[in-house]
């Protein structure tokens, strides 16, 4: 595809021919083979720059795959407009889940177990749109550990202070503490 068709979407129909100016020249088989040599530069210079491209891209594609009992994330950033999940705007969520995989569809394409609440979701997403869940037990907050009064509030208690550092600003200091609750 000549640049122009590329631009546009549609053939040039003005006669083009890259010579330089001076002589004026009769159009004949030279004239055409000159133009198809440039043609032919351009393609090759075209080749080049995809080649490069996709060798970059090649250096960070890397092939996922899922299991039956994995859990996974599925991005919902491109759907703020259309689906609210929680926040709206600039503090809408990027992922949301973790949704069980039941089935793998075709090699990049998983079938999830969704909530009732996404029944206008479809539920078959590309890989690229999926993010491993990583079950960490640390994060997990065990319940019997949180007393939990009748007014709904807990108190926070101190085990043990890391570090003490003063910040000092133009004319006041404040003092900060690391603290492990």
């Amino acid at each position: 595809m000549v640049p122009y068709e590329s631009l546009y979407g549609c053939k040039c129909h003005i006669p083009l021919c890259w010579i330089e100016l001076g002589k004026r020249r009769v159009l004949g088989p030279e004239l055409v083979s000159e133009t198809e040599d440039k043609v032919r530069l351009f393609w090759d210079r075209l080749k080049v720059a995809s080649d490069r491209k996709k060798s970059y891209t090649d250096l960070k594609r890397r092939d996922i795959e899922y299991s039956m009992s994995y859990f996974v994330f599925f991005k919902v950033s491109l759907w703020k407009k259309v689906l609210r999940f929680g926040r709206k705007g600039k503090l809408g969520p990027k992922f949301i889940g973790p949704y069980r995989v039941l089935k793998r569809m075709r090699p990049i394409a998983y079938y999830l177990e969704l909530l009732s609440e996404l029944d206008r979701v479809h539920d078959i997403f590309h890989v690229f749109m999926l993010r491993r869940y990583w079950s960490d037990p640390s994060y997990v907050v065990s319940v019997e550990e949180i007393e939990v009064k009748p007014d709904l509030a807990f108190v926070e208690e101190l085990i043990q202070i890391f570090d003490r550092d003063i910040k000092i600003l133009r004319r006041k200091s404040i003092s900060l503490v690391k603290v492990l609750w």
